[in-house]
């Protein structure tokens, strides 16, 4: 067997998880199943529908959420020791800055410097800060920032960073680092040999916090992610990439950066024949010859034809050639009919195409929604149509003028580019890994404000690709992809079954509406074994590592996780900006507490507290089952306890990096 043989072999190799663990898994779906169906079909309190129905849906989702992890955590396994690095591969250093201090983008940098395999290490500097420029030139780092081609254009944040110096270096493997993850000296030695497998694009490491105290107050740490879920997902080839700490292979993201090109400008093809056929509408009304409606007749059918072969994926080049003959072969054919009409239609063309920026010159102009839109509209006499569909087509626009780049290898749908672009590699087929090993030490939040900051951001990120790019309609991808995606898209769904979680108890309490028919020995039955194995699942797959900190901040930051699907919601149909800012990489200093931050939990915890008192006082005078309120004082116990990490939140300035 050749070595590229054994290679390959070694670093695909899938450990089978235990057999125990996948009994428990499906123990856990069964008893969760058997529950929820029994809720819908036998326990729910339909005259009080409008609290049973978001609760037994809060429940459903719950089940839902559950059955994802355990389909993670059905193909979990821990990846063997990779091989060593390709001989002769070459490797580009990103440190990615905006606004942080120079002394951290600096030190990060250095040490980035110090990495044992050969490389060349960049500070790609969004701020485009001249003091970061002279400190990089005197330690002998390579400085990029965006040149003129951006101006007036959309920036995209980090991945227009990255996109900008993609096509200025040209290094076959790329080390992302953001500008507080300090890499050790051997991070491309334990990473490299995973691109042994020509269809390898990506190796994420773990994002390890040394600023964080043991109680990780802020849940910053992420231990179950950056573990056992990482490495089931790795199971299904759907390892994530997460921003920072990973290596990609720069084929893969050129690779995309082409298909979204041919993607962007079969688009702007779309556009213009559903412009035409609706222009061709409008000549139609006007048609009082044969002649004229039998050339109408000819561009309809031209247009229909150049949609099947856009469906098709043919030429583009070959699909517009054509298009364009058969228009100007109808126009010549009507060239002595209706000049005024014409003379009127070809003032109109003119207009727009000065107010679209071209002027009168004889350059193709981009032609927008807008005026596309002016287009389409208008009453057109025949002859001006053909005209104008020709003009149209001929507009396409092949150079992307209204981008800084045709090519944009980094995806650009979302504020969180690491997902939407490890999902379009996975749908071209590419292969990801999962090293679990820290490879780099990073800061975390030092605050509750710049932690809400973070978490926003990424639910708002990957609420935007779910709206976007649906991974359980992407072509390409797995059924395992899809639904390992899908998963961490759901999981940002829980602040609306939050709401139920803690709004039944409180009415329970305080108005005596049961959102059940009943608590029977039935709903205890079902309810907690299924709750009880669900949390063994919890310890077995973390193997004692703490996960309840990630549990309580799931429900805790119900606020921030409705924000986010709302304001992406509102982003994606309604054009509307999300409201994003940089993740602070220092420590925000205040005079006061931030309670206002955490207003809404502070509010959910003094209406269960009043209910509670309320409940008591009416199990007192008897208007209540004793059943009952100790059923919902346990509940209101539990919601206390989750929303009380809020108090440890706010109270927490920033922990002192480890030695």
């Amino acid at each position: 067997m050749s070595a590229h043989a054994v290679a390959t072999t070694t670093t695909t190799a899938r450990a089978t998880p235990s057999p125990w663990l996948r009994l428990l898994i499906v123990l856990t779906a069964a008893l969760g199943v058997n529950y929820v169906v029994w809720r819908w079909l036998a326990a729910t309190n339909w005259s009080a529908w409008w609290i049973a129905v978001p609760l037994v849906i809060a429940e459903t989702y719950s089940l839902v959420d559950s059955l994802l992890f355990g389909l993670t955590m059905w193909q979990w396994h821990r990846r063997r020791t990779p091989p060593p690095p390709p001989d002769g591969a070459t490797v580009d250093v990103f440190v990615t800055t905006y606004n942080e201090p120079v002394e951290m983008v600096l030190t990060t940098a250095e040490a980035a410097q110090r990495i044992h395999y050969p490389h060349r290490t960049w500070i790609l500097d969004d701020g485009d800060r001249g003091e970061l420029a002279a400190a990089a030139a005197e330690r002998g780092l390579d400085y990029l920032t965006r040149s003129a081609h951006w101006d007036d254009k959309p920036r995209h944040a980090k991945a227009g960073n990255l996109n900008n110096a993609l096509m200025e270096t040209d290094a076959e493997y790329i080390l992302i680092l953001d500008a507080d993850q300090i890499p050790e000296p051997e991070i491309l030695d334990r990473t490299l040999g995973y691109f042994h497998d020509p269809a390898m694009a990506l190796v994420q490491t773990p994002q390890y916090f040394v600023n964080v105290p043991a109680a990780d107050p802020l849940g910053s740490q992420a231990p179950l992610f950056y573990g056992p879920i990482q490495q089931g997902k790795d199971g299904w080839n759907a390892a994530y990439f997460c921003g920072s700490n990973a290596v990609l292979r720069r084929e893969a993201l050129m690779r995309l950066g082409i298909a979204g090109y041919v993607e962007a400008v079969e688009e702007g093809v779309r556009r213009t024949l559903y412009a035409a056929r609706k222009i061709l509408r409008s000549a139609r009304r006007r048609a009082d010859t044969a002649q004229v409606r039998a050339a109408l007749d000819a561009v309809a059918g031209a247009v229909r034809d150049a949609r099947r072969d856009l469906r098709a994926h043919e030429p583009l080049a070959e699909l517009t050639y054509t298009f364009q003959q058969r228009v100007d072969a109808a126009t010549r054919s009507l060239v002595d009919a209706d000049v005024a009409a014409m003379r009127a239609d070809l003032d109109a063309i003119e207009e727009l195409r000065a107010q679209s920026g071209g002027g009168g010159g004889p350059a193709p102009v981009l032609f927008d929604d807008e005026v596309l839109a002016t287009l389409a509209g208008r009453d057109w006499s025949p002859l001006g149509a053909l005209r104008s569909i020709g003009a149209l087509i001929r507009a396409v626009d092949v150079g992307r003028d209204d981008e800084a780049q045709p090519i944009l290898p980094m995806a650009t749908i979302s504020v969180t580019e690491d997902m939407a672009t490890c999902m379009r590699m996975h749908a071209q087929g590419w292969h990801t890994a999962y090293h679990h090993e820290p490879l780099a030490w990073g800061l975390a939040p030092d605050d509750v404000g710049t932690m809400l900051t973070q978490r926003l951001r990424w639910a708002q990120g990957t609420v935007q690709v779910m709206l976007k790019e649906n991974p359980l309609v992407q072509r390409g991808l797995s059924w395992g992809q899809r639904l390992m995606y899908f998963a961490t898209m759901w999981s940002y769904l829980a602040g609306f079954a939050a709401l139920a979680y803690i709004a039944a108890p409180i009415i329970f309490l305080v108005f005596g509406i049961m959102p059940v028919t009943a608590y029977s020995w039935d709903f205890f039955g079902r309810l907690i074994p299924f709750l009880l194995l669900n949390q063994l699942l919890f310890l077995v797959v973390s193997r004692g590592t703490p996960t309840w900190r990630g549990q309580q901040y799931s429900l805790a930051l119900f606020p921030v996780w409705i924000r986010a699907c709302v304001t992406a919601f509102r982003n994606v149909y309604f054009d509307r900006p999300l409201g994003f800012a940089v993740t602070p990489k220092t420590k925000q200093h205040r005079d006061a507490l931030p309670w206002h931050l955490v207003k809404w939990q502070l509010l959910a915890m003094v209406l269960l507290t009043v209910a509670v008192v309320v409940g008591v006082v009416r199990l007192y005078f008897g208007a209540i089952s004793p059943l009952g309120v100790t059923v919902n004082l346990v509940w209101v116990v539990f919601d206390l306890l989750i929303l009380s990490v809020v108090f440890q939140a706010v109270r927490y300035h920033g922990n002192e990096p480890e030695a």
